[in-house]
């Protein structure tokens, strides 16, 4: 009995060793291309093979990408063709939960004084040019001079969505949200110095994730005793390896940027709620399931399920019974979430998206994640083969149509240009770093179109209005307004898609496949944005088990 006993402690102790064995040799792995060890703590190929699924960005909500038909599926009242349906397909990605608020875009503004101090000649219109425009609330015939002075700064908005920002100031937010939450995780993870990003004096020196991954020395003006290096595997002489994160330590998040239009709608129709195995049963007008913009819950039954103009002069009912709660815009989660988990989809503001406008969506040229704007662009190079980073002495503005003069590159970023002839050679997929114009479909539509040149001697496919900003010789901005009565349209690489109704608009624009366009440099007090993001890695988070 005794002898039994002792074999057994024995056969599981070998067990116990096996397992272990194997346990470390899933944990290091061997290479099925060479048999080497990965990971090995002496050296050699180093992996990150615990690395398992993206982290959920702050604020963001998961959305399993999918197929869909974009555009408009039911009648359209308003006869208004650039939404007709197409069949798309979109991968998965996140989003904002709510719109960009108030308060959020004020920790953006405060970290631009703090770090660009506009005191400073040479950053003065970093600051300036991020600022929101508030006189957007200002009306001929009404009086909105305390949402002028008070909605952007004011605590009692600092829950409701920022309006006054034109599409380029979102593009920049977006920018600066992906560096910021790159940067805390960096810090978190120990390749930053614990609360540098508060404490440090920045004079114009920032974090830039592009900038990090191609030379991570540069950051911070090059202060090492900020940007740390950690041990990781050992070199050949037995020490320990210094190294910075990189792409493959799977620490850094995809960017932040605006949704595409196609996203957008994707996400704003959530189609999920009334799909049945690899179905959608019926169809939906609004993000949330039903034909009616009310309420028929008992507890709030004829209250609106959304933000929005329900009639001429009634902008939120009769005192004492508020259909909507609001005149304004709305504090963000007023209203029910879609079956996303998305709120204000429709209605409160209308939100910016990324695609250039163009009448038709063009399916026969893709139907997957289809994006109208892109203009594909690399890290300029220094002759000595470096990155060439912004400085103080080279930063770009651009001088907008409205007179607004805006930073595109501020210090501590990579500068970019145009991809050239060495990305292009012999490629079927692109030609050309800008490809806004590809395949607009629409010559025959433009009687001149060989004839009208723009400023650039190119042939422009719509003829909208071209309006002019010089400085003269004693360096005054002088403005010129394109008055001619020739042209036939406002369309252009700068107009961009808006998407969604709000407090302004009536329920017809509540449903998400209708569209509007506007100037990318111009802003309006009903036009706010929210931030996506790709996910990297498997569609789905947790396989579904398929008969």
């Amino acid at each position: 009995m005794k002898i039994n006993k002792v074999l057994s402690l024995k056969v599981f102790a070998g067990l116990l060793l096996t397992l272990s064995l194997a346990s470390c040799s899933k944990s290091n792995g061997t290479s099925k291309a060479t048999g080497w060890k990965i990971n090995d703590n002496k050296g050699g190929f180093q992996y990150n093979a615990k690395y398992k699924k993206q982290a959920t960005p702050p604020g963001m909500i998961a959305i399993e990408g999918g197929s869909f038909t974009m555009g408009k599926v039911a009648d359209d009242i308003m006869h208004d063709w650039n939404n007709s349906p197409t069949q798309q397909h979109v991968q998965s990605f996140y989003m904002d939960e709510t719109e960009v608020t108030n308060m959020m875009y004020a920790e953006y503004l405060f970290w631009l004084k703090s770090v660009f101090p506009p005191s400073d000649e040479s950053y003065m219109h970093i600051y300036e040019g991020a600022l929101p425009d508030t006189l957007v609330w200002r009306n001929r015939l009404g009086y909105n001079e305390t949402m002028t002075n008070n909605y952007l700064r004011h605590p009692a908005y600092g829950q409701y969505p920022v309006v006054g920002v034109n599409w380029l100031q979102a593009e920049e937010f977006s920018k600066w949200r992906t560096d910021r939450v790159n940067e805390r995780l960096l810090e978190e993870s120990g390749y930053l110095k614990r609360d540098s990003k508060i404490t440090e004096d920045r004079d114009g020196q920032s974090f830039n994730t592009e900038a990090y991954l191609n030379s991570p020395s540069s950051v911070f003006g090059g202060d090492q005793d900020v940007v740390l290096r950690k041990e990781r595997g050992r070199g050949n002489e037995g020490e320990g390896r210094n190294v910075y994160a990189q792409r493959t330590t799977g620490i850094l998040l995809p960017e932040y940027r605006l949704p595409t239009e196609a996203e957008w709608e994707y996400a704003a129709m959530a189609m999920n709620g009334i799909r049945e195995y690899n179905l959608y049963k019926g169809k939906k007008k609004y993000p949330w399931n039903g034909q009616y913009t009310r309420s028929n819950k008992r507890a709030n039954r004829g209250q609106q399920l959304a933000n929005f103009k329900q009639g001429r002069g009634d902008y939120g009912g009769i005192a004492g019974w508020p259909d909507d709660g609001a005149d304004i815009t709305n504090q963000v989660k007023s209203y029910p979430p879609n079956d996303f988990g998305l709120y204000d989809m429709a209605g409160n503001v209308a939100e910016w998206v990324a695609d250039v406008y163009r009448p038709i969506v063009d399916d026969e040229a893709n139907d997957f994640n289809y994006y109208r704007g892109n203009m594909f662009m690399k890290n300029a190079i220094n002759p000595d083969g470096t990155i060439q980073i912004v400085s103080k002495e080279n930063i770009v503005y651009d001088t907008l149509s409205n007179g607004k003069i805006m930073a595109r590159n501020f210090p501590g970023k990579v500068a970019q240009v145009a991809v050239d002839d060495n990305e292009t050679y012999l490629r079927y997929n692109f030609n050309k770093s800008d490809n806004r114009d590809y395949r607009d479909g629409d010559l025959a539509s433009t009687r001149n179109y060989r004839n009208q040149e723009s400023e650039s001697n190119q042939p422009r496919m719509y003829d909208s209005p071209i309006h002019s900003i010089s400085v003269d010789s004693l360096n005054r901005m002088v403005k010129e307004i394109d008055r001619t009565t020739k042209r036939t349209t406002l369309v252009n690489n700068d107009a961009r898609v808006y998407k969604g109704g709000s407090w302004r608009d009536r329920a017809y624009w509540l449903d998400p496949a209708t569209r509007r366009y506007y100037p990318q440099d111009m802003a309006t007090d009903y036009i706010g944005f929210r931030c996506a993001m790709s996910k990297v890695g498997p569609k789905e988070n947790k396989r579904k088990v398929r008969g």
